[in-house]
This record gives structure tokens, sequence and C-alpha cells, in this order.
């Protein structure tokens, strides 16, 4: 069930990101895209509910559970972002609006671009890791949470990767801030 839920939590995000910026800039209804966008959080909070009703219910948290906290985590600190980007793309190409932004291609502002990409998976992380706790301590049961005490190393794991391959590397190796091409 939890799985079904996130993957459902994801095609609506995409869903309601569709049909928000579908009424913004072709039916040119703003009030109705924003509550289309609105709309992404309430996802969230279903997903939420249904975890914490599983688990109370007497579900052994498996993986999916760890996955569901997880997923809010990254959906409340990068959701905005991701909506932004589509929303770029969309204006740019349907609404005459600027180019979309892109991120910074080496040199020192790529650094700074991946630290605060990295700081950002950090909250995520935190998040996650506060939701997990929170499940923990309401199961209150050790031998029916292994599994979410799992989730929390593999989310360890993943940021000291983000690191090194992301602000780590960025800062030791910057090269030279590359020029956009004319297309």
């Amino acid at each position: 069930m939890i799985v079904g839920l996130i993957v459902a939590s994801e095609v609506g995000f995409w869903v309601l990101l569709a049909l928000g910026l579908f009424t913004r800039y072709v039916l040119r209804m703003r009030r109705l895209s924003v509550v289309f966008l609105l709309g992404s959080p309430l996802l969230d909070l279903v997903l939420l509910v249904a975890t914490v009703v599983d688990l109370r219910n007497g579900a052994t948290a498996r993986g999916v559970h760890g996955l569901a906290a997880v997923y809010l985590g990254f959906s409340i600190v990068f959701g905005h972002a991701m909506i932004r980007w589509a929303d770029q793309r969309v204006a740019h190409r349907f609404a005459g609006g600027p180019p979309p932004w892109k991120p910074p291609k080496g040199g020192w502002a790529r650094a700074r671009y991946e630290w605060r990409e990295w700081g950002k998976a950090i909250l995520a992380c935190g998040i996650a890791s506060a939701l997990l706790g929170a499940g923990i301590l309401y199961v209150d049961d050790p031998s029916r949470t292994g599994a979410l005490l799992g989730t929390l190393r593999a989310m360890a794991t993943v940021v000291v990767i983000w690191f090194i391959v992301g602000p780590a590397w960025a800062t030791l190796f910057p090269g030279r801030p590359k020029e956009d091409t004319p297309r």
C-alpha cells in the first residue's frame, strides 16, 4: 500500500504541476494554477497520514516506510525548486518568458552552487530523519522499527557520496568558468 502511495504521490505531483502550468500559461487562469500547484503538499500530507496509520495498525516498519519519510523530506526541500524549474521552461517556451536559469558550469560559482544544493540535501535528510525518529518513537518497538534505522544509514551514505561528487569535487577542482556558446 505504501509503495503505491509513494508512486501515486510522485505521479500526482507531476500531474498537478502540468495542470498548474497549463492553466497558467495556456488558459491564463493564474488563480486556478496556484490552486493546482498548492495541491502538491496535500499529496505529501496524505502520504504521511497513510504511513502513520499503517504503522499504528501494527505494521512492521519496512523499507517503504523509510522511503516515504525520505520522499517527504526531499519533496519539502526540493519541491519548490522543481516547480520553479518547470515554470521557467514553460514560461520561456509558451509565454515568451526569458530563457531558463542554468547552474554555473565551472569555477567558484559552480562550487557555491554545489554547496548550496548539498546543504538542501542535508536539510531534506534532517526532515526525513525527524520523521523516521518520530516513527521509531511512535511505534516504540525495536523489533518493528529496524528498517527505519536502516533508512537512516542509507541516507547518511547518500549524503557522503553527494558531498564527494558535488561540493568537495567542485571546491577542490573548480575548473574555469565555461562560457555559454551561441547556438
